[in-house]
């Protein structure tokens, strides 16, 4: 019944239709079906209780098309169900004491459509209050949206200008940063699309954007390419960005390390969906890597390898890394 108040013919029609005729029309309809089923019924059995169609037929008038419909129903078959029980000239009964039964029907009547027009207009009233709740946190939403990009914008803006004024290690540095947030504000920016499932991300879209924005980003031109390969899956907010986060520390590992002394390769990005979660792989055909190798220790080696476990962690996933002659693939699992 939640929808009820969105059922009002007479709004739904106009200005095709005007009011009046909308409410007549299904007066008559309405009657016509109560015969209907009265002729069906009589033509099994023998049936009593001539009225019983009366009040359903009524209710459902009002309810669709307000007291007016509801009031040529009421009359039209009460004056039908009259004709059929009197059977006598002048519609008069033949039994004098129907006569109070008959003055209780359109009592009876009067309360059902006095009761379905109140219940009618509580449910319109129940729907427009739920429509401007909506519409105002629509509103609010777009609000916090707009303040949100402007933010990112900022923060990106306060970093790339920075980024041109340094050399050397600091560059590369806020260069990394500025790559995490612009993965950040993607997501987000995906997140307020308005696909209809509130505080998830699709995973294809914001994949293949971030992959072609670290693809500009990295300046990955000639013989460097990268790859991005993903199903359509809906994961929540949250995990997303962490997940977002992993891609751009490995294909920017990747970029930096996996080509060294060549001038060709492919960086893959692949995101599959499976039954129990989903799988992030970002592989490449370059060198290699010494996974036993000591990691470079200091505050300005091995950032994106320390923050490649902490995102996974956030993301709930569990990395495993699989190096050899001919490329390095790293996997991020991920159960639902």
């Amino acid at each position: 019944m939640s929808r009820l108040g969105e059922l009002d013919l007479p709004d739904r029609l106009s200005p095709t239709v005007t009011p009046w005729v909308t409410q007549l029309g299904v007066g008559l309809l309405c009657t016509s079906s109560a015969i209907l089923i009265r002729a069906i019924f009589d033509a099994l059995a023998t049936a009593g209780a001539p009225f019983a169609l009366v009040f359903p037929a009524v209710m459902l008038a009002t309810l669709f098309a307000r007291w007016p419909a509801g009031a040529v129903t009421a009359v039209t078959t009460i004056g039908y169900s009259y004709a059929y029980t009197s059977r006598q000239p002048g519609f008069r009964f033949a039994n004098a004491g129907a006569n109070a039964t008959l003055v209780f029907i359109i009592l009876g009547t009067i309360l059902t459509i006095a009761c379905a027009e109140l219940f009618r207009r509580a449910a319109r009233r129940a729907t427009q209050e739920r429509d401007r709740e909506i519409a105002d946190r629509d509103l609010l939403l777009a609000e916090i949206d707009h303040r949100m990009k402007n933010n990112f914008a900022l923060v990106t803006s306060i970093l790339d200008i920075q980024r041109r004024r340094a050399d050397g290690d600091a560059a590369d540095a806020l260069g990394s940063a500025l790559r995490r947030v612009e993965s950040i504000a993607r997501a987000h920016r995906h997140l307020y699309r308005g696909d209809g499932q509130s505080g998830t991300v699709q995973m294809q879209a914001y994949l293949g954007d971030l992959c072609s924005a670290l693809a500009d980003a990295l300046s990955l031109r000639g013989g460097i390419t990268l790859i991005c390969d993903c199903d359509e899956a809906a994961v929540p907010r949250d995990r997303a960005v962490s997940i977002g986060l992993v891609a751009n520390e490995l294909v920017t590992n990747a970029a930096k390390h996996a080509f060294t002394g060549r001038d060709s390769g492919t960086i893959a990005v692949c995101f599959r969906a499976r039954p129990q979660g989903w799988a992030l792989i970002v592989s490449d055909d370059g060198v290699g890597m010494n996974t036993a190798a000591p990691k470079p220790q200091g505050n300005d080696h091995g950032l994106g390898s320390r923050l490649i476990p902490a995102f996974a962690r956030q993301a709930g996933g569990v990395i495993t890394t699989a190096s050899g002659a001919d490329g390095t693939e790293v996997t991020l699992e991920l159960i639902a």
